[in-house]
């Protein structure tokens, strides 16, 4: 098909360029529907002249329609987008993006999605989607699912729907994070996907960080320990993976260790650890819930994070990553990755 479609664009050099524009448009439409024309062209980066005309067409092609809440996908809209899927990421080389990525830190698998959520908060959403499609196809008969926070988790959790599974869950935040911004919180995240998934939830009440002398109180406490003991548990751990400064800035991180990470040239974050380039840890956060150690022993452990620039911050832990790891990017970092 490949080797075709190369050959048929030596005829017509725009082929490939405007098969790509309208396969986008169709995908952000089935994504986001209903969605306006004036908010399609922002965020696929497209003047509305050429929405206008790329939008007649589709509609004349039966493969949208345009009502007066916005522009709609059609089920042979749907069909089209599932034709061309496998197709486009051949073209794009997203597969053999995927495919090297994988081999290079031996992980479980590689999803990609297209664009560069840097750019453009579509793929941020199709981030999240993917992730909660991918949650749902691991699901086993009963499932712990142990969430960190932050804001791509946040996205995560918007995405999820009633029909997510019909499969017994619980939600469980795999780490405290009393302190943060409340809806970045893990515990708020566990509870809006619970909630979207009309599943159950369990609740983490905890500080961040921790003195050692806290932390070991706190752990003895029957309601602490009920919820670590879960966590322990679980089949699927989700998260994201942060930019280190960012993260150490997020959490009003003492002067003393945010120089520590400075000095020791953290790119990435995880997890309350800080990488370096490398992937070693130069500093860690003490908290209650999942430590890196324990993600061995998680059958699937899917990352989450997007845009070129989280790219050093990705390498960095993945030089960490268990071989269970699914990570979840989109084509801009994979290109730096």
């Amino acid at each position: 098909m490949t080797n075709q479609l190369h050959t048929m664009q030596k005829l017509l050099p725009d082929l490939m360029p405007t098969i790509e524009r309208r396969y986008h448009i169709l995908k952000y439409i089935n994504r986001m529907q209903p969605v306006g024309r004036r908010s399609l062209a922002q965020s696929l980066g497209l003047t509305e002249r050429v929405l206008r005309s790329e939008v007649d067409l589709l509609k004349k092609q039966g493969l949208i329609e345009v009502t007066a809440s916005g522009m709609l996908i059609t089920s042979s809209g749907i069909e089209v987008i599932r034709d061309l899927n496998s197709m486009m990421e051949e073209v794009s080389g997203i597969d053999r993006l995927k495919q090297k990525i994988k081999e290079r830190w031996k992980i479980q698998d590689v999803i990609i999605v297209p664009g560069n959520s840097d750019e453009s908060p579509w793929v941020k959403n199709e981030l999240g989607r993917t992730c909660a499609v991918c949650m749902k196809e691991h699901l086993l008969g009963k499932n712990i699912i142990a969430v960190t926070g932050g804001t791509t988790m946040a996205k995560v959790a918007e995405m999820i729907t009633p029909e997510f599974t019909d499969k017994d869950v619980l939600f469980v935040p795999a780490r405290g994070g009393i302190g943060e911004d409340i809806q970045n919180q893990a515990n708020t995240i566990c509870s809006t996907m619970a909630q979207k998934a009309e599943a159950k939830y369990k609740v983490l009440y905890v500080p961040d960080q921790l003195s050692p002398d806290v932390y070991e109180k706190m752990v003895n406490e029957p309601q602490v320990s009920e919820v670590l003991s879960l966590i322990q548990r679980a089949n699927i751990v989700l998260h994201g993976i942060g930019d280190a400064i960012t993260m150490a800035k997020r959490r009003k991180t003492p002067e003393d260790n945010f120089n520590k990470i400075l000095n020791g040239k953290a790119v990435g974050e995880a997890f309350g650890f800080y990488f370096d380039e490398q992937g070693e840890v130069v500093h860690r956060v003490q908290t209650i819930g999942i430590q890196l150690e324990d993600l061995k022993n998680i059958p699937n452990v899917i990352a989450v994070a997007g845009g070129a620039s989280k790219a050093k911050a990705i390498r960095a832990y993945m030089n960490q990553a268990p071989s269970s790891t699914i990570l979840i990017t989109d084509e801009a970092c994979a290109l730096e990755l």
